[in-house]
């Protein structure tokens, strides 16, 4: 197959696609998306909860789980932290309906919404969330506006490692082609991830602070898994973007179970800063 400029990283190239998560890809009503979901949460939800725990969530506290997924730090929040009550917001929630446990309340939201005001918390959190929407320094600013004085806002979205400079691989071929075609069809944008901590500064909020977490890549891994299975899911943006046809797509999930392998997955870059005790609004 031709190089088709896969010299360059695709990441935040051209303009990015009207679509929206969830409905062109990664449909909740296509078999097997919970598992995939989970998969993410196995590789990424210790580290989330040692951030969150690191943090003071505890006993108290009221927070809002923002694009809650299958639920699962919304209830480690409840049963590993104590807090009071966790508020969990996605557009479709029939992964968080599936699991109810008292303190859990279930939203079906869209976040983006201008009347989206469920009340002021002491924690918010949006994981993998701000990159598939097209202003994420929008949502910061919204984000912290639903925080109560002295609460914190925590997001996390994945870094990319897979950019020109590194090795030329099946693996590296298929994520630049994947990150390439989640921006034409859906809008997904990674390349201003590592802005995040300048979001939450101009948001007014302080002691702003960030850490990346990257996971290995071992064969039969939880990350590897997921990496396999959203490739499958899509396929078609992968392809449609000119860098992979199906055979590269094929031959990096059998590298990715290989111990040949020796990719670096994304990074899942985590920020979190503070709203004064002072102000309310």
């Amino acid at each position: 197959m031709a190089d088709n400029g896969l010299s360059r990283s695709p990441v935040g190239a051209g303009s990015p696609g009207r679509g929206r998560y969830g409905e062109q890809v990664f449909r909740p009503d296509q078999g097997g998306e919970g598992d995939r979901i989970d998969l993410g949460a196995l590789a990424y939800d210790d580290t989330t909860m040692a951030r969150l725990r690191a943090l003071g969530a505890g006993p108290g506290w009221t927070c809002l789980e923002v694009g809650a997924g299958t639920g699962t730090v919304a209830r480690r929040l409840l049963a590993e932290a104590g807090v009071a009550e966790v508020l969990a917001v996605d557009r479709d929630v029939r992964f968080l309906a599936a699991h109810p446990v008292t303190g859990l309340t279930v939203l079906q939201a869209d976040v983006t919404a201008d009347d989206f005001a469920p009340g002021l918390f002491r924690l918010v959190h949006a994981r993998f969330v701000l990159m598939h929407l097209p202003s994420p320094q929008r949502m910061v600013a919204r984000l912290s506006r639903l925080l109560a004085p002295g609460g914190v806002l925590v997001v996390s979205d994945a870094v990319d490692l897979t950019t020109a400079t590194a090795p030329r691989t099946p693996y590296t071929l298929a994520m630049r082609a994947m990150w390439q075609g989640l921006r034409d069809s859906i809008g997904t944008d990674v390349s201003q991830v590592p802005r995040h901590p300048e979001l939450l500064r101009e948001a007014g909020l302080e002691a702003v602070a960030a850490e990346i977490h990257v996971p290995p890549l071992l064969p039969g891994s939880p990350i590897s898994r997921f990496w396999a299975d959203t490739w499958e899911r899509a396929r078609g943006a992968m392809t449609a973007t000119g860098l992979v046809d199906d055979a590269r797509i094929d031959e990096a999930v059998a590298y990715l179970d290989s111990p040949r392998c020796t990719g670096l997955s994304p990074g899942m870059l985590t920020a979190w800063g503070w709203k004064p005790a002072s102000r309310a609004g």
